[in-house]
């Protein structure tokens, strides 16, 4: 029976592979961005239940772990890439497919080097931004920009976020993961909470929330770097020994 437990978490990876493809034939066909951009997120949608499933399974496994992220390269990396090519991009002619590059190739970085580092068991923060989030980033500003001007707009914006997202993954920055089921831990209750909290906002007004959300999630890693040195400097400066009767001897030998 223990040799059946990954078939499950393993038939919602494939649900996230199916919207992935959707996605991209979406955006080969020409139709509708949002389209394309809410199969990327239904595709996430999978993603999270196959960790969660897997999770409460116990049935990870180091195939799963590749099997995932082999999925993940086409659902979050070569599909969003397809869709702001397809729909907005290519107005930039050879730039647009070498923005696309650059993001498919920083996904592929990042899966690679968590493919490496990923313990089975155990799960802690991650390192760089996950390329999930990167691409629901992207996406969700497409789902963004037409709920308020049904087309993508704000083109500098999103060019920068591309090339931002891109850069965050390849990081070494920490970004906070999914809480763990243990709530005798009170940093897993306080995420816990907020991810609540988040999924209430989601579910009241998901095509307004989502992109900001997101962007907030991409700022917390730098924003909690920047903290973390701040506190470095500030605890050093505090620690560090002063000889406070260094003026007055100094007098003294006058």
């Amino acid at each position: 029976m223990n040799g059946y437990r990954g078939v499950i978490p393993g038939v919602f990876t494939l649900g996230n592979l199916f919207c992935g493809f959707a996605s991209i034939l979406t955006s080969i066909r020409g139709a509708h961005p949002t389209e394309a951009a809410w199969m990327i997120v239904f595709a996430a949608f999978f993603d999270f239940l196959d960790g969660l499933v897997a999770r409460l399974a116990k049935s990870a496994s180091r195939f799963g772990v590749e099997f995932d992220s082999l999925c993940d390269i086409v659902s979050f990396g070569v599909a969003p890439a397809a869709m702001l090519y397809s729909f907005k991009m290519v107005e930039l002619g050879n730039w647009g497919w070498v923005l696309g590059f650059i993001f498919i190739t920083a996904g592929a970085f990042r899966l690679a080097r968590f493919n490496i580092t990923a313990k089975i068991e155990t799960k802690s923060n991650f390192i760089g931004l996950p390329l999930p989030a990167a691409a629901l980033g992207l996406a969700s500003f497409v789902i963004f920009c037409d709920h308020f001007w049904g087309a993508i707009r704000l083109d500098s914006i999103l060019y920068v976020m591309v090339i931002a997202y891109s850069a965050l993954m390849v990081s070494t920055i920490e970004f906070e993961s999914m809480p763990s089921f243990d709530i005798s831990i009170s940093r897993n209750r306080v995420k816990i909470l907020s991810l609540v909290a988040i999924s209430l906002l989601l579910l009241i007004k998901t095509k307004l929330m989502l992109f900001p959300i997101l962007v907030l999630y991409a700022f917390s890693g730098p924003l909690r770097l920047i903290v973390g040195l701040i506190n470095s400097s500030v605890r050093r400066e505090l620690l560090r020994p002063r000889n406070l009767f260094k003026k007055d001897d100094s007098r003294k030998a006058s």
